[in-house]
């Protein structure tokens, strides 16, 4: 079809095309005919005519965008799409510290107050750690103690607005980026001339509240910065001219201060020098505010959740929300599994329970305090009969064993250079693709990956093992491993001379510190303990020491006294890792289980393709007189190792 080159087209949007557009259109009409506009002044004009409607349609196309949360990218907006689904975006939070506080004295009571300042270091860098509320004790016979007091990384801040219903852009915010909400006190005094103070607290439910409700609301402004504000004489209190508003609030570091563990005391506690402190649990918690990619994903499932963790979305929503440090998490209802302390994550039901696994933004498994304040923070939302159990996430490790074949004619890289790039696509891939609950290893996947390196490398074969660690405790115990994937066990005895498919890193028993041990299988369920002679020769000390369900992938350990545990991949460890061949070579996660490739020790070699650098499936080598032909075969069979 012929463009009619009199109008103008307004489709486009990028600049040059814009003022491309209005070139042509202007040189149809018969008074720019031979117009030179690139020498003219004219080009300037059509600059500010180009840069204008472009402009304007990128500004359509924001205001478009900015109009949805899912589209949206300005946090401002966002967070205006999540508070029309009375979601509450997160602050910044401060590590929080459990301590024990002893005053040597002989008085009857004494006060530790609100802002009392301990201090720490971590990694060179001091740090303080504040108390938030007031808190009395008495003497129990020659001290004061305060016990199980919590402490927050940061500066106690106060922060006092007098209100004024005169001035309509008056806001109550706290007034630094980093401060944690989840430590703010808001109390209303009445006024400069009466101290009277009333505290307030945060409204969580409007439907119980009356006119005389003193409860404040909170919400995160454009800004950045959180806003403190108040009801309206109707739905709850409202203030009054005169009234002075006082916030009081922690502005913290996140999460610099994490595993601070050592603290010491101010010079004195309400006139006492005497001060002996003990940690009871180590600073953790600190993390920076909600990103934008949480709001979108949990402002509509918080909404739908309608302020009740009912279904396992619910609670997935709720743990994120109650505990900032969550980077991912697994929840299963009780009719899909159990916890014991003494099996472990097992496949049986056990019904009014929902469990709870977290992966923490630090890497360590949450505090035996931290799960019990969970516990308790879901209370107001579960279901009367069902109980939170928190569960402390596994780890399957990967262990790769991949050989892949290059064509030396096709890439100036040397065979150490290509492994180099062959461990980064697996370091990637299990970066990427991995350590998150629910996320397959994909056998396929990885190989597609591999050979997609470089375009030199034809093809790779790669074996699977998995590894788990458990820890022993001296004294008589028994264990259990769950894979929850099946073991490679082709028919009864498989490999039962070698080992089976199964080994171990080494342990000692009984205080005998000259013999170490390892685990195997006979192919027929049963675990093996043996030591190894200096000539190789295994030697069992038990072969009936447990047993190994290959169905199931589980492997249970009889009573044992493990007094003491070998090196681990070379250092110094308090576990033993266990390793099998799996059925498969995709390994499925369930319920509070994480996969990841243990880099340290996969294997990665290259060989060249002899078929691709001949350009023939054989050579031709001649000595003398005589002229030798050799095939070259490649094995696509994988072979197996249980290490």
């Amino acid at each position: 079809m012929a463009t009619n080159e009199k109008r103008l087209r307004v489709t486009e949007l990028d600049f040059d095309n814009i003022k491309d557009n209005l070139k042509v259109f202007l040189k149809a009409q018969s008074q720019f005919k031979d117009y030179d506009f690139e020498g003219a002044g004219m080009n300037i004009l059509l600059d500010v005519l180009a840069y204008n409607t472009h402009y304007l349609g990128f500004n359509a196309n924001m205001l478009a965008n900015e109009m949805f949360l899912d589209s949206a990218s300005l946090r401002s907006s966002i967070v205006s799409h999540a508070k029309t689904l009375g979601y509450e975006t997160t602050s910044a939070r401060a590590p929080v510290a459990t301590i024990n506080v002893s005053l040597n004295t002989t008085a009857n009571t004494k006060t530790m107050s609100a802002g009392t300042a301990f201090t720490t270091s971590v990694d060179g860098t001091d740090y303080q750690f504040v108390t938030t509320a007031d808190v009395t004790a008495s003497n129990t016979g020659s001290a004061v103690p305060f016990d199980g007091v919590k402490i927050y990384e940061g500066s106690y801040i106060t922060t006092k607005y007098t209100a004024d219903s005169t001035d309509v852009e008056q806001k109550f915010l706290l007034r630094d980026a980093n401060s944690d909400t989840s430590t703010l006190t808001v109390k209303v005094q009445t006024s400069a001339s009466d101290t009277t103070t009333t505290t307030y607290t945060k409204a969580t439910d409007i439907t119980q509240l009356s006119a005389d409700s003193t409860v404040y609301y909170l919400q995160e402004t454009d800004s950045g910065l959180f806003e403190v504000y108040f009801g309206d004489g109707t739905v709850s209190k409202s203030l009054s001219d005169g009234n002075i508003v006082i916030l009081q609030y922690v502005v913290t570091n996140k999460s610099e201060a994490n595993g601070a563990s050592s603290f010491t005391s101010p010079s004195s506690i309400d006139g006492i020098t005497a001060v002996t402190t003990t940690t009871v649990a180590s600073a953790a918690g600190g993390a920076d505010p909600e990103t934008i990619s949480s709001i979108k994903l949990n402002a509509p499932l918080d909404y739908a959740a309608q302020g009740r963790a009912v279904t396992v979305d619910d609670y997935k929503t709720y743990t994120k929300k109650l505990f900032a440090n969550t980077q991912a998490v697994s929840v299963w209802g009780g009719e899909d599994g159990s916890y014991d302390t003494s099996t472990g994550v097992s496949s049986n039901p056990e019904y009014g329970k929902v469990f709870i696994s977290i992966k923490s933004t630090t890497g360590e498994n949450l505090t035996t305090e931290q799960k019990s304040n969970l516990v308790t923070a879901f209370a107001p939302f579960k279901v009367a009969s069902v109980t939170p159990v928190i569960v402390d996430p596994e780890t399957t490790f990967l262990i790769l064993n991949t050989n892949f074949q290059y064509d030396s004619t096709s890439t100036t890289s040397t065979k150490d250079e290509l492994a180099s790039l062959v461990n980064t696509t697996i370091s990637n891939y299990s970066a990427t693709d991995l350590q998150d609950f629910n996320n397959v290893f994909r056998h396929s996947k990885l190989l597609k990956l591999i050979d997609e390196t470089d375009t030199s490398i034809l093809n790779n074969t790669t074996t699977v093992t998995m590894g788990k660690f458990f820890t022993p405790v001296v004294g008589e115990s028994s264990y259990n491993i769950n894979f929850n994937n099946a073991f490679f066990n082709p028919h009864s005895g498989h490999n039962a001379d070698a080992g089976g498919i199964l080994a171990s890193t080494g342990f000692y028993l009984d205080n005998d510190t000259t013999t170490e041990y390892f685990f195997d299988d006979d192919g027929s369920g049963n675990l093996r303990i043996y030591s190894v002679s200096t000539a190789g020769v295994r030697t069992y000390l038990n072969s009936t020491a447990g047993t190994v369900d290959y169905v199931n992938g589980t492997i249970s350990i009889g009573t044992l006294n493990i007094t003491a545990v070998s090196n681990v991949d070379g250092a110094s460890s308090t576990k033993i890792r266990v390793t099998v061949i799996p059925k498969s070579n995709d390994v499925v996660p369930v319920r509070n289980q994480l996969l990841e490739i243990d880099l340290v020790n996969s294997t990665i070699s290259g060989s060249v393709d002899a078929q691709a650098t001949t350009g023939k499936g054989y050579t031709v080598t001649s000595t003398g007189t005589t002229t030798t032909t050799t095939v070259t075969t490649s094995s696509s069979t994988p072979t197996s190792s249980a290490y």
